[in-house]
């Protein structure tokens, strides 16, 4: 009697830590600096942005991970990994050269500070009346 009690025990000990252990995600496993030294196309001046972006998809997913979302982490780094498998595509696909768009994308990178609602902007001079 006493060894069915134990085995269930132990089956629902193992059960509820395999529940509650988070997944991870594994973004020294995804490789992507690796991956980058190993393209030789990659290492070409022309194509930095191209591996600027993939150390930002990395250390976003690292930011996820951190924060506890395995799930997007994982997803992050599969869209990662898919870019590092083709570079030709990549370097093709990427690359807007729109300098308004670009201007706009870097205006939206900057934070922006809410104004506290007792300093609002001063109000433009109000003519004083006339004395007659």
């Amino acid at each position: 009697m006493r060894r069915p009690l134990i085995a269930t025990g132990l089956v629902l000990a193992l059960t509820s830590s395999a529940l509650a252990a988070p997944a991870t995600c594994d973004v020294k496993g995804a490789q992507i600096e690796e991956g980058i030294a190993a393209k030789t196309e990659l290492r070409k001046d022309a194509n930095e942005q191209t591996v600027r972006d993939l150390r930002t998809l990395r250390d976003a997913a690292i930011v996820l991970e951190t924060y506890k979302f395995p799930g997007e982490c994982e997803v992050l780094l599969g869209i990662a990994k898919s870019l590092l498998a083709n570079p030709d595509k990549t370097i093709v696909q990427g690359g807007n050269t729109d300098e308004d768009e670009a201007e706009s994308l870097v205006e939206a990178r900057e934070p922006k500070a809410k104004a506290p609602a007792d300093e609002k902007a001063p109000a433009g001079k109000t003519p004083a009346p006339k004395a007659n």
